[in-house]
């Protein structure tokens, strides 16, 4: 089975098409775990791969999209939200909140409705790569859209 047959990129896929017909999932032959294995198998910039990082205050989640080569900086987090109680979600929280398993969290088709973050670093490259449902399945997409289709909130959420 390839893995583009699996349900969680079949969702991202399907939120993929309804935006914009000429987006797609592309399955790597290499794993894309990680921005750097990511970054290797597309031969891109590490910026250039959006991380997709589930932050948790108490019940409330949120995620951020920051550059590949970029820290998610906890205080500004914390100053953005008004709050000292955040931290990373567990990889368990993770599955429940987005429907994806750490590794192949895309920014997109989360099976809650979920706050997302966008880091303005992102838009120093003109073609972005994003987590797809899959360790080996992502997706191309420019600045713009990347905000338009998870309606993420820009934000400078880095170090």
């Amino acid at each position: 089975m390839s893995a583009l047959d699996k349900e969680p990129v079949k969702r991202a896929e399907k939120v993929l098409k309804e935006f914009d017909n000429s987006l797609y999932v592309l399955e790597l032959e290499k794993t894309a775990r990680t921005a750097t294995e990511a970054a290797i198998s597309l031969n891109c910039e590490v910026g250039a791969i959006v991380k997709s990082l589930l932050f948790k205050s108490k019940n409330f989640y949120f995620l951020c999209l920051v550059s590949g080569d970029k820290r998610c900086s906890l205080n500004k987090l914390k100053k953005i939200y008004n709050s000292n109680d955040l931290c990373m979600a567990s990889a368990y929280e993770v599955k429940e909140q987005t429907g994806y398993t750490i590794g192949g969290v895309s920014p997109i088709a989360h099976t809650n409705k979920i706050d997302i973050l966008v880091d303005k670093s992102l838009d120093r490259f003109t073609n972005l790569f994003a987590a797809a449902g899959h360790p080996n399945c992502i997706f191309q997409i420019n600045f713009e859209k990347l905000l338009k289709i998870t309606g993420g909130k820009l934000e400078e959420i880095t170090e």
